[in-house]
């Protein structure tokens, strides 16, 4: 799944992957650039997150104080709804499409947990891909592909697959750097 920057969302300089491995293994992982139009202001920025007692993981494409917030109104909707990812998810889309205040937020979240992966935006999307792998940002494409090769052939950890397409991603796209930040899931979550 990519997210191609529109005049909605053009502030998707990074990327950010979730998986699920072949293994069970569960895990989101993001590169550190943060840029400013063509200049790096930050080379290990964390843009992933661990949620609700870390039962959900979830990362970011866009706006650091927009997803920022959105984290915040994420772990609400999470708590509400005693974890379950898929209601908290359509709750957060829902607010976010219908507040006139918080559509103007720039950001796009992915999220997983045991059972779900999911990519959520200001635009009412809430998606769960077909693969077990997702991808938002500017080099989700390449990522995304990186997956699509590797998954079948691979009986490595999310853990293992997310790095491994990141850096991929990293060789190939300006917004995207190696220095990279990956949460898994705690075994006991499965």
């Amino acid at each position: 799944m990519t997210i191609i920057p529109t005049a909605e969302h053009k502030l998707l300089s990074t990327t950010v992957v979730a998986v699920r491995g072949n293994d069970g293994s569960a895990a989101i992982a993001c590169d550190g650039q943060v840029t400013l139009g063509n200049t790096v202001l930050k080379h290990s920025a964390v843009k992933v997150r661990a949620l609700h007692n870390g039962r959900v993981l979830a990362g970011f494409a866009g706006s650091t104080a927009d997803a920022l917030a959105l984290f915040e109104l994420f772990e609400g909707q999470l708590d509400k709804y005693r974890g379950d990812l898929p209601r908290a998810a359509v709750e957060l889309a829902k607010q976010w499409r219908t507040d006139r205040m918080l559509r103007r937020l720039d950001a796009v979240l992915l999220t997983i947990n045991d059972k779900d992966l999911l990519m959520i935006s200001g635009t009412g999307d809430v998606v769960a891909p077909d693969d077990p792998f997702a991808a938002v940002g500017s080099g989700a494409g390449y990522a995304v592909a990186a997956l699509k090769a590797m998954y079948s052939l691979s009986d490595s950890s999310a853990a293992e697959l997310a790095k491994r397409a990141l850096k991929i991603a990293a060789d190939l796209c300006i917004y995207t750097n190696d220095q990279l930040s990956v949460l898994e899931l705690a075994k006991e979550q499965k």
